[in-house]
């Protein structure tokens, strides 16, 4: 178990346990992230099966950007560079005092979200992840500066102590995933400013999306990886194995549970 603060300091534990966000900046230096760009750009040059399945024809970018550029999935899981910095010590550190235990990796996700794109409909994570006992926590990289611009992440803060809600239909002219979740009475959403390296972590029950790539040059890269505590017990099917920091495998009984709407959900609804 870990004990005491190691990484952030306790009035930005307090900051993440009342507002359920917490940005930090320059976790990453520009020559990792340097890195992590030329690797997933080389990476999406092709197809990789179960992970990236780009549309490569021209005149399908030219209608929808995400058709070439849709997000990849688990690049841990084919890519050791994805691995390494899903498990960045770094990152694990400041985990461990934001989970008051040893965090594993769950996911690993690579948004490229480039010009003119569609942004995702406000949701709550842990509907996907479903880890029990507590929730999950997001790790959100910038690898490119996300502003409003370029439609950074948005966050309704003070959700983190909210049940998981069933999500209504979203627009899907503006979002790529089909769910939403609507901002509770009284709150509103806050953009997330962030420079390159700069990293979001929000636990897994805020409502948070984004709003189109309003830009026509600009793309608004993203690495973002999903943690759970070392103490979880479930975790959804298609988050197992859980990864421990230094790259052992950690799999713990699969959550079969049908969640909030009383329904089983089927596979497109993946996060």
């Amino acid at each position: 178990m870990v004990t005491g603060l190691k990484t952030i300091s306790q009035e930005q534990k307090d900051q993440f346990e009342k507002e359920g966000y917490l940005i930090i900046k320059e976790v990453f230096t520009k020559q990792e992230i340097t890195e992590i760009d030329q690797t997933f750009m080389e990476m999406s040059k092709e197809a990789i099966p179960g992970c990236f399945e780009p549309i490569m024809d021209h005149s399908s970018e030219e209608e929808d950007p995400l058709k070439r550029y849709p997000r990849m999935m688990h690049p841990h899981r084919v890519n050791d560079l994805a691995m390494k910095y899903m498990l960045h010590p770094k990152v694990m550190l400041i985990l461990s005092d934001l989970f008051d235990e040893n965090a594993l990796a769950a996911q690993s996700m690579f948004y490229f979200k480039p010009p003119l794109a569609r942004g995702q409909a406000l949701h709550q994570d842990n509907f996907y992840l479903k880890v029990e006992p507590g929730t999950c926590i997001a790790a959100w990289t910038a690898v490119d500066r996300a502003d409003q611009e370029n439609g950074t992440l948005l966050v309704v803060p003070k959700t983190n102590n909210d049940e998981i809600y069933c999500p209504e239909l979203a627009d899907s002219k503006e979002s790529f995933t089909n769910h939403y979740v609507k901002v509770p009475k009284g709150l509103k959403t806050v953009p997330a400013i962030m420079d390159q390296g700069d990293v979001l972590f929000f636990n897994g029950n805020l409502i948070h999306g984004s709003y189109r790539n309003k830009t026509k040059d600009r793309f608004r890269k993203a690495f973002i990886c999903h943690y759970a505590g070392e103490s979880t017990t479930k975790i959804g099917n298609f988050y197992s194995p859980l990864f421990r920091e230094d790259g052992s495998k950690v799999e713990p009984e699969t959550n079969q549970d049908s969640g909030p709407c009383g329904n089983e959900f089927e596979a497109g609804y993946l996060h």
